[in-house]
């Protein structure tokens, strides 16, 4: 007598539980795969809100340098404005630098600049600067901002104090 005559059913048990394990197997897979991929997209998006949010900013404080300079040349006495911004882009400090003759991509190596840089993500955004006034090289934290003219130089500080 043939031994699979004997057990009819015996193979199907053994078929059910591969496919019930393939099945957890694969899904386990698939949802690993789904859930690095989401992980990855948010950082990516992160990342881009930061240098969107870093460059209004960054635009913000030129046209303010600007207006400072401006005000410091009519008037030709020392103008402070304070001006308030954001502590935080994409949930990371960020610091401001005021810089003479920046080179970075799409400026002149003798454009002066506002860098901001943020500290926990993976962006940084010149921005291009246009006075009269000698820059006085200068950094700050985001937030309260301080921009001061005095005696034909431009700076700032940390107004928070």
């Amino acid at each position: 007598m043939d031994p699979i005559e004997t057990q009819p059913g015996r193979d199907r048990a053994v078929s059910i539980t591969i496919t019930h394990v393939l099945t957890i197997g694969i899904t386990t897979i698939l949802i690993a795969m789904l859930l690095t991929s989401a992980g990855t997209m948010l950082e990516t998006e992160k990342d881009r809100s930061a240098d969107s949010s870093l460059e209004t900013i960054g635009e913000r404080l030129a046209d303010e340098i600007g207006n400072v300079d401006q005000i410091g040349n009519q008037t030709a006495d020392n103008v402070t404005v304070r001006t308030d911004h954001p502590r935080t882009v994409a949930n990371s400090r960020y610091t401001v630098e005021l810089l003479e003759g920046c080179s970075a991509p799409l400026l002149e190596g003798n454009t002066d600049c506002v860098r901001l840089t943020a500290q926990d993500v993976d962006a940084t955004v010149h921005v291009p600067i246009k006075t009269t006034a000698t820059i006085n090289e200068s950094s700050t934290a985001g937030g309260t901002i301080e921009i001061v003219s005095e005696s034909g130089e431009i700076h700032i500080e940390d107004g928070s104090q």
